[in-house]
């Protein structure tokens, strides 16, 4: 079996058992309720047989003793109703869809997706707040809960991002800010609660006696408080009402790319499990790999003879126009009196062109998929002095500044500076994705390995002994902990990426998300762009 494929199971398996959530006994319990579980509410949301995006499914999966899959929220896009609709649904079945610190990572991220595309966003939120072991990681900070309603506000009054709310279960303290700051909130009778505190809380505070119903049920807050905007009867039928409340809404103008007809790739999807190699340090052709996702496998390159190491050129996927830039792997001939270079490696010529290519590329408002597998900048007193430090602050600083989406696929290393000009995370890319072979650090465990530890090493093999106790303990301690953090499931657990693709899914969801990314014309810069504002 292919290193691939292994790690592709792996990660199949664990993907199934995130997605039962609390598990069967929990969903159960949901039906005794009247309510549909989770899962089953987005898949009513959206239209069926079309593209679901899931965003930040592993996220906390390897914390709190696996109590926590998924954070207790269901993050993703789909579509409804013919577009592109963010959704966020608490997860119920997870400690009643309470709110961990990741729980906020999580919204936040679809919100930010939501802010930057101009896409409406839906609200499933059946929560019991926030969960008070681990306040302090939700309550406070910059980035605490108080975050989410600070993105509400501001899609709400100056972005125009149609928001809209469904409490479908509890929604309890500061919980109902979130529906409070949608456009629209829709509310289901008998099982949904809407209040700044509970029958319990009243009870303490003022001695009052009341039911829940009574207190912030949806009659309650259709006839008599006016918060919520639109009551059903059942789960199914608040799902239908918001189909039919997001289908008027009108499109607003997005990027509008001259769409050819999808042709399929030159090679199956499956060939991609033999065309990376067994072991991650070793050499294949990076065109195989793009083979299998572009239209057709054609990639119109750029500068095909310069620079070799790095591949830049012009393809489609499934018809939709794109830029791409990928690392090539392998030694590559150098021109003529030059000395091979290393695939992989960023040097000053590849630099300089590859960031000759996104600026032309952001003027001609194109998308960028970056296709990493990148080692890092090339070192040494040739790379000092041939003035790699300024071609690198170049690639950086034209990658940053593009004003069109960035889409980030890594396929094997992410490693050093390499990776933050090939659009890592820090640089705010639309969708940055992995697949399970993906290995994201500073640099790879041996290379730390003699980083730290090189002297010594050295030192015992010139005096033909071994090493000493400690540092052998040492060495094999950190080669471990690499092998740990370098794991795509590690970088997935904590949002370094987006989703984990598989090969075979990997062309539809990288169409998908360039889909996504043209419904907003402005630059696409940081979480989100203010449009001009007038006092």
């Amino acid at each position: 079996m292919s290193r691939l494929r292994a790690l592709t199971e792996e990660y199949q398996t664990l993907a199934a058992r995130l997605q039962q959530g609390g598990g069967a006994a929990r969903v159960a319990k949901m039906h005794q309720q009247g309510k549909l579980a989770p899962r089953e509410r987005v898949e009513r949301l959206l239209d069926p047989g079309t593209p679901w995006l899931e965003l930040g499914l592993l996220v906390a999966y390897d914390q709190y003793d696996g109590q926590s899959p998924g954070a207790g929220v269901i993050t993703g896009i789909g579509v409804v109703e013919g577009r592109e609709v963010v959704v966020v649904s608490n997860d119920a079945t997870v400690k009643a869809g309470s709110w961990w610190p990741e729980t906020i990572r999580k919204i936040l991220r679809a919100q930010e997706v939501a802010m930057r595309q101009r896409v409406p966003i839906v609200y499933l939120v059946d929560s019991a707040g926030v969960n008070l072991p681990y306040q302090g990681g939700v309550f406070p900070g910059q980035y605490g809960a108080a975050r989410i309603f600070y993105y509400n506000s501001i899609m709400r009054r100056y972005l125009h991002v149609p928001q809209i709310s469904a409490v479908m279960g509890s929604c309890i303290a500061g919980g109902a800010y979130l529906p409070a700051l949608s456009d629209v909130i829709f509310m289901v009778e008998g099982t949904s609660f809407m209040g700044l505190g509970g029958p319990n809380l009243v009870k303490g505070a003022t001695g009052q006696t009341i039911d829940a119903e009574t207190l912030g049920g949806a009659r309650t807050h259709t006839e008599q408080s006016a918060v919520a905007h639109y009551r059903a009867a059942t789960d199914a039928d608040c799902l239908t009402q918001i189909r039919e409340y997001v289908g008027r809404l009108p499109r607003v103008g997005g990027v509008t790319h001259q769409l050819r007809p999808s042709r399929p790739p030159s090679r199956p999807p499956t060939d991609l499990y033999d065309i990376l190699p067994q072991d991650h340090r070793l050499s294949y052709d990076m065109r195989q790999v793009l083979g299998c996702l572009l239209d057709e496998g054609a990639l119109d390159e750029f500068q095909p003879d310069a620079a070799r190491e790095m591949l830049c050129g012009h393809s489609h996927i499934e018809g939709r126009p794109v830029a791409v830039i990928a690392n090539q792997r392998g030694i590559i001939k150098g021109q003529s009196g030059e000395r091979p270079r290393f695939g992989g490696i960023v040097y000053t010529g590849s630099a300089e062109k590859v960031a000759y290519f996104i600026e032309t590329a952001s003027r001609e408002r194109l998308p960028i998929l970056f296709v990493q597998d990148v080692s890092g900048f090339m070192v040494g007193p040739e790379a000092e002095h041939s003035g790699i430090i300024r071609a690198g602050a170049r690639f950086v600083e034209a990658m940053a500044t593009a004003v069109v989406p960035k889409i980030v696929l890594t396929v094997n290393h992410a490693s050093g500076a390499g990776y933050y000009a090939m659009a890592g995370q820090g640089f705010d890319p639309d969708f940055i994705f992995s697949w399970p072979s993906g290995r994201m650090g500073v640099m790879e465990g041996e290379a730390a390995v003699m980083a730290v530890h090189g002297p010594e090493i050295d030192r015992a093999q010139r005096e033909r002994r071994e090493i000493a106790p400690e540092v052998k303990t040492s060495v094999e301690s950190m080669r471990v902990d690499y092998e740990q953090q370098l794991d795509a499931k590690h970088a997935a657990a904590r949002g370094f990426v987006d989703a984990i693709l598989t090969p075979e899914e990997t062309r539809d969801q990288l169409a998908f998300a360039l889909r996504v990314s043209a419904n907003y014309a402005g630059p696409h810069l940081g979480a989100f762009v203010l449009p001009p504002l007038h006092a």
